[in-house]
Order: structure tokens, then C-alpha cells, then sequence
């Protein structure tokens, strides 16, 4: 055996029983062992009390009873489809080109007198009214549009979930949208002249007749943790039309029904005036990330508080070294490596982090369901994710833990760092406080869990509760493991000068 082999496998050996005296030094304190007890007693607990009192009503026209079954796109998202069309069938390949001349609107805002209403003339950021071709007007179905919007100029988007933008615009805008077989295109251009495109998309399996025209839609006004009533008003002019040349079709596509079920719930309309389309619409063509049904990852609702247990933990892991002095065949004057200890209390709190999330998402998930709550759908893989995702979490925030018990030498100011840095971030943002806390802290990571994505066009209630999340999932989680591996590269270096240190003082009692 070489020399270099041998130094490895020595190392290998003497890390092997590093862990097995780290293994049982963790045993041996009754209370690390309850504290991961206690997480996942705290994050079940939580959950399955959520699930459990959550109860959805919906009114309809046969009265108040439970929501139906969330609508879904061709990608099996949950989508909400509701908007003013304004239509003509088209059979085979065509286009069609309309001026979107002014946009005007309404919201409702908080009330300034409570009770009464506060609607006002305005525009929310997402408003759409432009040209739309779809598979037909059955709610889910497959389609492109191009608009312009309140806020965004013009974008191209199609299937609820895909987003193009195109040109910054604000004012009256040209656009255009063709079909040639499966394959549509969107154009936009200042003067009807000169044109640029915007995006092509293919809509797989359309079928030989299609439904074009213009549309208006308009989601609700973001406030008080909620959406209220908006709508848009937008005036076509210069249409035209190649391929079809019927009469214009009106329907307000998924208006829903006040409770006698024959009145609309805000209407949209149209006005036709020389030549002119006035189009109005509420609604939104777009991804249900609120409206959609409940999240898998409110099942872990919990899982902040299920944290400080862990926390704890990890500060004590470290600090009880300094207590007792360690275990096993260590001298009692030497300090043993951080690498150990963090692969130990990271593997613990992983494991206690997979009990909780592998009982509280699919048990919470199954009573939600037998209450007759809509549920946003989920994918086995992403379900894996968010309780994979979450155990891992747990493991980093105990490491970080280890870490920082390594660089703070007294316990309580230790845990009040830990708990600051992962948990109070979290609480903050589910409030709707401060959500670009989670993109520098290590609560980043929590947005492992979110069983639903963030979609840039689809305006949000800053908060945990209303699904947002500013980082994608594994981004997040990156930036926690990150913080754990700053925290244990400090402590390794923090135990390697307590080592040269101690060594001096070995050798001179070897001399004596």
C-alpha cells in the first residue's frame, strides 16, 4: 500500500470513529433527542390542525355549498379562465388586426366610508385587451393571445402559463395575430405599418376551426390579503379580418352567477359605435395560483415554529463540548472536529425533518380533500420535493446552528441568532412584512416548499399565505445550504486555531 493510500484510508478510519463519538455523544443527552421530537411533534401538529379546520364554501345559483374542483389547463395547472370575447369562427389558416386605441377601467379600492363601496376609474397592472385565438370557448382549453397590457406593454402568452413580453407600451398600440396550421404569431407595431413580432407558439392538435376575435379581462385589485372587483375597458378600431368573415359573437366566457343564478356576477359587454368595438371584461386568462384551491405547502405552516426545536439542538450539539469536554478517545483537552458533529446533527434533523413533512403533507393533503376543499393540483414529484425539500432544510438550519454555536460563545445568544436568521424572516414574510427577507437570509430555503409556482404575470399578495415566494425553489434552498456551509467552514476554522493551541501544550507535558 502507498504511502498516499494509506494516509487516506487512515483519515477515512479516524473519521468513521469521529462519527461513531459524535453518534453517541448526540445519544447521550436525553434533550437533543427530544427537541427533534418536539420539531416534528410542532410541525405535524400545526398542520394537521389547519387541514383540519379548513373549510371551503363557494356560492352559486343553487346556493352556498362546496367549491368545485379547481379548472385546469392543458398542463394540468390550475387556471383561471374568465374574460369578454368577442368572436368569429375561423377555418383554417387566417389573421386577424385591430388598433387597441384607449384603455380604461375600474377597481375597487378600501373603503374610505366603511360599508360603502370604493370603486374608482384606473387600471391594475394586469388588465389584457387584445386579440385572442383558442381551441373553443370550453373554459381550460388550449389558446395564444397578444395584448396590451395596464402596466407591462404588449406580451404574448398562451396555455395560462407561457409569457412573452414584447414592447413597453403604455399608449394605443397595433396588433396582430395569425394561424397557419398549428402555429400562431403575434405582431405589435406603432403606426399599422412596420411590424415586429412579439412570439410564435404551437398549439399542438387545433383543430380545423377555431374560435378569433377580440377580448378584455381584468384581474381584481390587490388588497387587504385579498383580490377585489376590476375591470377593463378597451376601444378596438381598424379591424380586420383574413379567412373569416361571419358575424361578430358575443359571450362573457365563465361569468359566474349572484345566488339567484340568473343574474351575472359583473358582467362584461360590448358597444359597437362607427366601427368601433368597446370591449369590457373582468376576469383573467391565467395561472390560479390563490383562487386554484389550497397548497400543499400549507400543510407545513408549522414548520418554522418545528425549526426552533432543531435549532436549539444544534447550539447545544456544540456547546455541550465545551460543558462536559468530549467523548471517546479524544483527550478531554482537545477539541474535536466540527465536520463530524455536523454531519451528525444535520443527518438527525434531516431525518426528523422527512417524519414531519412525510405525515403532515400527504395526511394534511387527505383531510382537506375529505372536507371537500379544491385543492391546487400536484404532481407526485413535486409532493417529493416539497418533503424531500423540507428535510433538507431542517438539516442545513441545524448545521447552520452548529456553526454559529462554534463563533458565539454563549448558548442563549447563539439560539437568538439562529432563530433570527431562519424563522423570524419566515413569520415576517407570511404577515405580507419584508419578503425580500427571504432572498438573504438562510430562510431563503423555505421556498423548497412551495407545492405552487411563482408566475411573473400573475400579480400576488406579498405573503407566505398568498403563495409568493421571491426565489425559485432550489435558489432558495441554495442560499440556505450556503449559510450552513459559511457557518461550518468558520467553526472548522475556529477548532483548527483552538488545535494549535492545545499542541504546544501537549507536547511540553510529553517533555515533563
Amino acid at each position: 500500500m502507498s504511502p498516499s493510500t494509506a494516509y487516506r484510508s487512515g483519515r477515512r478510519a479516524g473519521f468513521l470513529q469521529a462519527l461513531r463519538a459524535e453518534w453517541a455523544t448526540f445519544r447521550a443527552a436525553r434533550g437533543r433527542t427530544v427537541a427533534m421530537a418536539a420539531s416534528v411533534l410542532v410541525t405535524v401538529s400545526l398542520g394537521l390542525l389547519v387541514a383540519g379546520g379548513a373549510r371551503s364554501t363557494c356560492v352559486t345559483g343553487e346556493g352556498e355549498g362546496p367549491c368545485p374542483a379547481p379548472l385546469v389547463g392543458p398542463d394540468g395547472t390550475a387556471v383561471s379562465d374568465r374574460y369578454y370575447f368577442v368572436h368569429q369562427p375561423l377555418k383554417g389558416n387566417g389573421s386577424i388586426t385591430a388598433r387597441v386605441s384607449d384603455i380604461t377601467g375600474q377597481m375597487r379600492l378600501p373603503d374610505v366610508v366603511p360599508g360603502a363601496r370604493n370603486v374608482q376609474e384606473g387600471v391594475v397592472p394586469w388588465a389584457k385587451a387584445g386579440l385572442l385565438v383558442r381551441q373553443s370557448l370550453a373554459q381550460g382549453t388550449p389558446y395564444a393571445a397578444v395584448m396590451l397590457t395596464g402596466d407591462h406593454g404588449v406580451r404574448m402568452q398562451h396555455n395560462f402559463t407561457h409569457d412573452v413580453a414584447g414592447g413597453p407600451h403604455n399608449g394605443p398600440q397595433w396588433l396582430r395575430l395569425t394561424r397557419s396550421g398549428d402555429t400562431i404569431t403575434g405582431y405589435e407595431s406603432d403606426d399599422g405599418k412596420t411590424w415586429t413580432e412579439v412570439g410564435t407558439v404551437g398549439l399542438a392538435g387545433l383543430p380545423q376551426t377555431v374560435e378569433i376575435g377580440l377580448f378584455a379581462a381584468s384581474p381584481g385589485s390587490l388588497w387587504q390579503m385579498a383580490k377585489a372587483f376590476a375591470q377593463v375597458t378597451a376601444t378596438f378600431d381598424q379591424i380586420t379580418l383574413q379567412g373569416a368573415n361571419g358575424s361578430w359573437r358575443r359571450d362573457d366566457v365563465g361569468v359566474k352567477m349572484e345566488s339567484d343564478g340568473r343574474t351575472p356576477h359583473h358582467p362584461g359587454g360590448v358597444v359597437e359605435s362607427d366601427g368601433k368595438l368597446i370591449v369590457t371584461g373582468a376576469g383573467d386568462i391565467g395561472p390560479a395560483t390563490v383562487e386554484g384551491g389550497l397548497r400543499a405547502d400549507l400543510m407545513l405552516i408549522g414548520g418554522a415554529l418545528g425549526l426552533i426545536p432543531v435549532l436549539v439542538a444544534g447550539v447545544l450539539f456544540h456547546t455541550s463540548e465545551r460543558r462536559h469536554g468530549p467523548t471517546g478517545t479524544n483527550p478531554p483537552d482537545e477539541p474535536r472536529s466540527p465536520a463530524a458533529k455536523a454531519v451528525v446533527v444535520g443527518a438527525v434533523a434531516f431525518v426528523a425533518g422527512l417524519v414531519a413533512s412525510g405525515v403532515v403533507v400527504p395526511v394534511g393533503l387527505a383531510i382537506l380533500r375529505a372536507n371537500q376543499n379544491p385543492i391546487q393540483p400536484i404532481t407526485w414529484a413535486t409532493e417529493l420535493r416539497v418533503i424531500v425539500g423540507y428535510a433538507a432544510l431542517t438539516g442545513a438550519a441545524a448545521v447552520l446552528a452548529l456553526g454559529l454555536a462554534a463563533l458565539v460563545k454563549r448558548a442563549v445568544i447563539a439560539i437568538g441568532l439562529a432563530i433570527a436568521l431562519v424563522v423570524v424572516p419566515h413569520l415576517l414574510a407570511m404577515a405580507g412584512l419584508a419578503p425580500w427577507l427571504l432572498t438573504i437570509t438562510p430562510a431563503a430555503g423555505f421556498a423548497i416548499t412551495q407545492s405552487v409556482p411563482t408566475f411573473a404575470h400573475v400579480d400576488v399578495i406579498p405573503s407566505l399565505l398568498g403563495g409568493y415566494y421571491p426565489l425559485p425553489p432550489w435558489a432558495g434552498l441554495a442560499v440556505t445550504c450556503g449559510y450552513a456551509a459559511l457557518a461550518l467552514a468558520a467553526a472548522t476554522a475556529v477548532h483548527r486555531r483552538k488545535e494549535q493551541l492545545t499542541r504546544p501544550t501537549s507536547r511540553q507535558g510529553a517533555r515533563s
